[in-house]
């Protein structure tokens, strides 16, 4: 089915390969060899998601290497379409709530972005709390290393987030108007 709304059985197969692996450089014969897709169209469509902007490309040994544009304007839906699915088994956030609760003092996190499926939000962490940068910075780049992508945080203080939340400050609100996941709410002020 899917294969008809995108026109073309091995653009499907190509999205699927680079929506899972953002990161990973993959050069032609082994692209063909993952897809079972013959090298002509698996070319063809290298082209046309080149042109696009899906994909990127880097020469290196004499290869051509292609990896996902994760600053492509789509990227995320197509993440959305062709990525795989969390499994309910891990709770589909990979252990994010335990490092992201055990950082000192933290009052209310708020994942959204790429740490809530469905989110279309651009901040992906919204701490609020007197919480140590330097602590924030392991937990996200840890994050970040099984994402393979960098994340877009920010770290507020209880009573500044207080004040926004109050005054429905539109940072604030969209963060949480969206889809989003909260792992931390101390204070419960979430639910006030």
């Amino acid at each position: 089915m899917i294969d008809a709304l995108f026109g073309s059985k091995t653009r499907v197969k190509l999205l699927h390969l680079f929506m899972n692996n953002p990161g990973r450089s993959f050069y032609v014969r082994e692209i063909t060899r993952l897809i079972d897709e013959q090298i002509n169209s698996v070319r063809r469509e290298l082209a046309n998601m080149l042109q696009v902007g899906v994909i990127i490309s880097d020469s290196s040994d004499n290869k051509l290497y292609y990896e996902v544009n994760q600053n492509y304007a789509f990227y995320r839906p197509l993440k959305e379409i062709f990525g795989e699915i969390p499994s309910a088994k891990s709770g589909g956030d990979n252990g994010w709530s335990a490092l992201i609760k055990g950082l000192p003092r933290i009052k209310l996190a708020i994942g959204a972005g790429i740490l809530a499926p469905g989110s279309s939000s651009k901040v992906d962490l919204l701490l609020v709390g007197d919480v140590p940068l330097e602590k924030v910075k392991v937990a996200v780049s840890t994050i970040e290393r099984h994402e393979g992508r960098e994340l877009n945080y920010s770290i507020i203080g209880y009573d500044e987030f207080f004040y926004r939340l109050s005054v429905r400050d539109r940072f604030v609100m969209e963060v949480l108007n969206g889809k989003h996941r909260v792992f931390v709410d101390k204070n419960g002020i979430l639910n006030k």
